[in-house]
C-alpha cells in the first residue's frame, strides 16, 4: 500500500471516528480531529525511517518522545474514567463516552497538568517528527501543535462552562501541557 492509500485510509478512519465532533465546529473535539490528521500525515511521512538509526540523537529523541506520549495517555484516560464520573446524561453529542465526567478531576497527573491526553500528542506529533526531520515535517508538527493548543482552550472553556469556578481555580494551579513549564 503507497504512502498515499495509507494517509487516505487512515484519515477516511479519522473522518468516522470523528463524526460527532466534527458535526459541531468549534468544540474540542472538532479541532482534535485536525491534530491527528497532522499526526497521521508525520507517522505516514516517517514511518519508513523508523528505527534505522536508532542511536542518532533526533531518533533517540524520538523514542523518548513516544514513550512519554504512552504514558500520559495512560495516566490521562485511566483516572479520568476511574475518577470523572462519566454520565451519558451529560449531554453534548460532541464527546466520547470517558469525556462526559460530572466530576473535576484535579489529582494524579491531572494535579500537573490539565490535558494529559493532549499532552501526549503533542508528544506523538513531534517523536513522529524527530524520526526524520525535514520541512514537510515541520509543517506537519506545527500544524499539530496549534490544532492541539485550540483543542486545549476550547475544552478549557467548555469545562469553564461545566465546573465553573471550581475549574477555574484549578487552571490557577495548573499548568496546560507541561508540568510546572506550559
Amino acid at each position: 500500500m503507497s504512502d498515499l492509500h495509507l494517509f487516505i485510509a487512515g484519515s477516511l478512519v479519522l473522518v468516522w471516528w470523528s463524526r460527532k465532533p466534527l458535526s459541531k465546529p468549534g468544540s474540542h473535539g472538532f479541532y482534535r480531529f485536525f491534530a491527528w490528521e497532522a499526526i497521521l500525515g508525520l507517522l505516514t511521512l516517517n514511518h519508513a525511517v523508523w528505527g534505522t538509526d536508532p542511536y542518532s540523537p533526533h531518533q533517540f529523541t524520538s523514542w523518548l518522545l513516544m514513550l512519554t506520549s504512552i504514558a500520559l495517555v495512560i495516566l490521562g484516560v485511566s483516572t479520568l474514567k476511574r475518577d470523572g464520573a462519566p454520565d451519558a446524561r451529560r449531554d453534548d453529542r460532541s464527546f466520547y463516552e470517558f469525556e462526559k465526567t460530572t466530576q473535576l478531576v484535579s489529582h494524579g497527573i491531572f494535579g500537573y497538568i490539565r490535558h494529559p491526553m493532549y499532552a501526549s500528542l503533542l508528544a506523538l506529533a513531534w517523536g513522529a517528527y524527530f524520526q526524520d526531520p525535514s520541512l514537510p515535517g515541520t509543517l506537519l508538527a506545527l500544524s499539530a501543535t496549534v490544532a492541539l493548543w485550540l483543542t486545549a482552550t476550547t475544552d478549557e472553556r467548555e469545562c469553564l462552562a461545566y465546573f465553573g469556578p471550581e475549574y477555574a481555580a484549578y487552571m490557577q494551579r495548573t499548568k496546560r501541557f507541561i508540568p510546572f513549564l506550559l
